[in-house]
């Protein structure tokens, strides 16, 4: 860790490669011998025309993504995806099954409905037992003439992952991907499209990728903004408006350092190590207790407790004395929650690890 830096465990905007963070700081002010910064410089110049061509590319290389899937960053967020896909793949069908595990497919399905009514429908949820897993195939109850298949792949909140793909038959498969992208490899070719907000572990906030199936795109509702609609955002090269020019130069300098580093293979292996630290921590002891079920466990996000309330926010509390931050566990779960995204160093779990120890051992 470079000095004066501490851990930071946030579930999002969360920490960025330390290498990433040094060149975008010698290239502040003279972006590729521009003599300005992207922040400054015209969408349409030269500089950045190949900034995004190039990160466009590398998401390709570093994901396998086939060559009949197109590639957009869009603004506004997963959260903006979760408006566009109705509006862009039901217009013919007006039904779409969601896979509720978590609390963000839980309002993609809310958000839905405003655009498919009743159409939108849950097909499988573990709400009742408080997203502690995630749906079972044989839970789920698919319409086989839906549009597409809604879910999400890692739940940030909650702590749990999808370790399987659903079997949707005939009917495309939609995943957000927010929270575990480029944490390991996968098959795209599985999915009807990929899609995820950048601000987990591709770049600071500001924008959402998606890679869709060509043949997905082009029969939207008439309602749709132009700015939301995948067709025309392909055609315009996912410049119809002004794109996020900071946080799509920073996302290529992410993949870069990706592929640098040996690409997913690489970065699975970091990952799994870095988990089986904590999962291993915890399932050694009986002072914390996990709030995810030991099948489904989430890679990325660590959630935990004591049990006890007011032990929890002395943890969160005294963890800031040890050069740690964004500790304590979202609402919904409570106790705490520990984010090791792709950029958190194997340093930093053996440090919370460590801290871990000391706290039960005095309480």
């Amino acid at each position: 860790m470079l000095e004066g830096r501490i851990y930071n465990f946030s579930a999002g905007p969360s920490i960025l490669p330390e290498p990433v963070l040094l060149r975008v700081q010698k290239e502040l002010l003279n972006c590729e011998g521009s003599g300005m910064s992207v922040m400054e410089m015209s969408h349409r110049s030269k500089v950045f025309d190949k900034i995004i061509n190039d990160c466009q590319a590398n998401l390709r290389k570093l994901l396998g993504i086939p060559d009949n899937y197109k590639v957009l960053f869009l603004q506004g967020g997963a959260s903006g995806i979760f408006a566009a896909l109705p509006m862009n793949l039901a217009a013919k069908s007006k039904k779409a099954d969601y896979l509720v595990s978590g609390n963000f497919s839980n309002q993609a399905l809310k958000e839905a409905k405003k655009y498919l009514g009743d159409g939108a429908q849950c097909a499988g949820s573990t709400e009742d037992i408080n997203y502690t897993r995630v749906p079972t195939q044989d839970e789920l109850k698919l319409d086989p003439d839906a549009a597409y298949v809604h879910m999400c792949y890692n739940n940030t909140i909650f702590g749990t992952k999808w370790h399987y793909d659903p079997e949707t038959g005939n009917v495309p498969l939609i995943a957000d991907m927010s929270s575990c992208i480029l944490s390991e490899p996968i098959d795209v070719s599985r999915y009807g499209a990929i899609y995820g907000g950048v601000q987990k572990n591709m770049a600071p906030a500001g924008f959402a990728f998606v890679a869709i199936r060509e043949d997905l795109i082009g029969d939207e509702m008439d309602i749709t903004p132009k700015i939301w609609s995948f067709e025309k955002q392909a055609d315009k090269n996912s410049m119809i408006n002004t794109p996020p020019c900071w946080s799509i130069y920073v996302c290529n300098c992410v993949l870069e350092y990706l592929l640098e580093i040996g690409g997913l293979e690489e970065m699975k292996k970091r990952n799994e190590k870095k988990a089986a630290l904590l999962y291993d921590y915890l399932d050694s002891q009986d002072f914390y207790k996990p709030a995810a079920e030991k099948i489904d466990r989430s890679m990325m996000n660590v959630t935990f407790r004591t049990g006890d309330d007011e032990l929890d926010k002395a943890f969160v509390a005294g963890s800031a004395d040890k050069g740690f931050s964004n500790l304590k566990g979202h609402r919904l779960v409570g106790g705490m929650r520990a984010s090791i995204y792709n950029a958190m160093p194997y340093e930093g779990v053996e440090a919370l690890v460590d801290y871990m120890k000391e706290f039960a051992k005095a309480h």
